[in-house]
């Protein structure tokens, strides 16, 4: 049979869908709308393989109105604008819009989707959105105001054995084989929540077995993958997770989660120059001054993968990665300059006083520029208290230390030598 096993498990009905109970499930919100035939443009958001399409179609199966479908990544506004035309005829015969259903609609352009205001807002159409990127920054939000936004989860594992069972025992050519489910761990394991890459396994079971007897085992599943395909997008919402919690991994010192999340990062094929970078800035803004040597190890690392590129340079990554995470963390440094930045929004450009000030030539001098400006260096341990701050701001302070022992050292010099201005 050539169609695809995910494809002939797709159910009908919602007594058939599997995963989503928060949605569908028994007195759920959205099954009740579903059951008095009372839907409203809406946009599902999830992970592949989750029940997106399927959901749209079960939906118009129920409300039995018509259905079009698109994809953004083959549709055009023609397209758009010849369904909302046959569409609003339809509408008389119905008390139901008809459903445009519109695949990947994150691949839709502006004008798309500006193309769909109208219809949408009239009741022209009931726009059903399917979307594996965040909506809020992929979705016009004229559009995203229109539609009601619900988010679907990967199925966990309990979704994907009911499935499973429910395929070998239903399914047309799986009934007519001997399926012996005797481990399934790696099944669900690389399954990561997507029922049709499982389904897509069970498949390759199949079709690489040599008579009517398939075992289902750990072993069995990882020959047939070969590589576990990593659900990893460069440029999408998972790439932004990923390197979220990487960073938020070192920020909270476990150095163990930090190499996990950046080992994820090289498995999906991330940038090794984009993971330096943000090393690089880890080290300023969460290590700070608390350990200055973590801004030279993250350097370091940046430049030898520059020269070397992976796979060698995800030694030196590993490397730096560990040791901003296990360094002890400031941002004193960071919340100073944004301090500072904040301050200068609020009072402009104050003039700099003139004891600070350059004076190249005799005409400046006359006028008083770095007249009693005292070099530091001419006075014990090179200091000398004076005036650095503009007249407006002498007792501001931008630089709070942190408690670490670095920042003890520097905050307790600055108040041998400033006495009153660091207490």
């Amino acid at each position: 049979m050539s169609q695809p096993l995910a494809e002939r498990m797709r159910p009908q009905t919602l007594d058939d869908y599997v995963g989503q109970g928060h949605l569908v499930g028994v007195n759920a919100p959205f099954r009740k709308l579903i059951d008095s035939h009372c839907i409203h443009s809406c946009i599902f958001w999830g992970p592949p393989g989750v029940g997106k399409t399927t959901l749209a179609h079960i939906i118009s199966n129920t409300l039995q109105t018509p259905f079009y479908t698109l994809n953004a990544i083959s549709g055009g506004v023609r397209e758009v604008r010849d369904i909302i035309e046959r569409a609003s005829s339809e509408r008389f015969f119905s008390s139901q819009s008809p459903i445009l259903f519109i695949d990947e609609i994150h691949r839709f352009s502006k004008s798309q989707q500006d193309s769909l205001l109208s219809a949408v807002e009239k009741g022209i159409i009931t726009l059903i959105g399917a979307t594996t990127e965040n909506p809020s920054f992929e979705v016009i939000r004229p559009l995203l105001s229109r539609c009601q936004l619900y988010v679907l989860n990967p199925l966990d594992e309990e979704d994907l054995r009911a499935l499973l069972f429910r395929a070998v025992q239903t399914d047309i050519v799986l009934k007519s084989k001997h399926v012996n489910l005797k481990q399934t761990e790696a099944l669900f394991q690389y399954s990561s929540g997507d029922a049709r890459r499982m389904l897509g396994i069970v498949d390759l079971l199949v079709q690489t077995s040599v008579g009517d007897e398939i075992d289902v085992t750990d072993d069995a599943v990882k020959q047939v993958i070969q590589h576990n395909p990593v659900g990893y997008d460069k440029h999408g919402e998972f790439h932004y997770d990923i390197i979220s919690s990487f960073i938020k991994s070192i920020r909270g010192s476990d150095p163990d989660a930090a190499v996990y999340w950046l080992a994820r990062m090289i498995e999906g094929g991330e940038d090794p120059i984009f993971i330096a970078r943000r090393l690089v800035v880890s080290a300023a803004e969460d290590i700070g001054l608390a350990n200055p040597n973590a801004l030279l190890i993250a350097n370091a690392a940046f430049d030898a993968v520059s020269k070397i590129g992976l796979p060698e340079g995800r030694i030196p990554l590993s490397e730096a990665t560990i040791y901003l995470a296990a360094s002890p963390k400031s941002n004193s440094a960071y919340k100073a300059i944004d301090n500072a930045l904040q301050k200068i929004k609020e009072t402009g450009d104050l003039p700099v006083p003139l004891h600070l000030r350059n004076a190249p030539n005799s005409t400046m001098k006359q006028l008083g520029y770095a007249t009693g400006y005292k070099y530091a260096h001419d006075y014990p341990d090179h200091f000398v208290e004076q005036q650095f701050m503009p007249d407006r701001l002498v007792e501001q302070r931008f630089w709070e230390p942190c408690q670490n022992a670095s920042e003890d050292k520097l905050s307790e010099r600055m108040r041998r030598l400033w006495n009153k201005k660091y207490q």
